[in-house]
């Protein structure tokens, strides 16, 4: 009888203490939380600065008071361009699609001699670029590649000189409007701010321009140039907005 009264005690005391045996047991940890990864959100207005290179290649043609054409050849000059620009983005998805408003100076100028009369020289210069357009892209995260189609303008000046003199015989000035395509990248290196890279070309067919003296090349002729531009730039742009809602990383 005494034995199987001790034997119940201590049975007692053991489950007694069991809860605190367990209470000192390790607890396994939860499992870790998925990181938190941001999407880069290019949706939102811009402004930025953009500089580089272009090509102005310019065809001159003279337009007797017949109508006939007598052809002066073609000449390219490259320059410096620097400006400007401003736009909007909106983002669906991988694809993002925007507005954009572009303006360059440039020092496009170039000086050569008349084939027709080598006494005279003919000097064409484009000093400033406009481009409106849209674009249509696709974004891998703070990556960009986009396409861009539209408008452009520019302003240019044609001069006839004396070739040994370098004097100024006849001048007519001329705002052309042309279209132009283009395709860039753009890297979002910080939340706001983005670097990227662009080129376009332009297609700004040809203008007669008239003078207010009589051509001394061929005379009682207009002009008529032919134009081309080739543009490859450096961009800079700052968006307004936030940077995007987080996202859990899948794995």
């Amino acid at each position: 009888m005494k034995k199987i009264l001790m034997s119940t005690v201590g049975l007692i005391a053991l489950g007694m203490t069991a809860p605190a045996w367990a209470a000192d047991m390790a607890m396994k940890a939860p499992p870790p939380m998925a990181p938190i990864m941001a999407v880069y959100n290019w949706s939102g207005f811009y402004i930025g600065a953009n500089g580089g290179w272009g090509q102005n290649r310019n065809c001159l043609d003279f337009v007797t008071p017949a109508g006939g054409i007598v052809s002066d050849a073609c000449s390219d000059r490259s320059g410096g361009l620097v400006g400007g620009q401003l736009g909007y983005r909106w983002q669906s998805g991988g694809f993002v699609f925007g507005l954009e408003a572009q303006g360059d100076w440039a020092d496009l100028s170039q000086t050569r001699v008349s084939l027709i009369n080598p006494a005279f020289s003919t000097r064409v210069k484009t000093d400033g670029i406009g481009l409106f357009t849209g674009q249509i892209g696709y974004a891998w995260n703070a990556s960009l590649l986009y396409i861009k189609g539209g408008a452009a303008v520019t302003s240019n000046s044609f001069n006839i000189l004396d070739t040994a003199t370098g004097a100024s015989f006849a001048s007519a000035d001329s705002t052309r409007w042309g279209g132009t395509i283009g395709v860039g990248f753009e890297y979002g290196f910080s939340p706001n701010w983005t670097i990227g890279a662009e080129y376009n070309h332009l297609f700004m067919g040809d203008v007669t321009n008239s003078f207010a003296v009589a051509n001394p090349i061929v005379v009682g002729a207009h002009n008529r140039i032919t134009q081309d531009v080739d543009m490859f730039t450096v961009r800079i742009n700052y968006r307004f907005g936030g940077y995007g809602a987080p996202v859990a990383a899948r794995y």
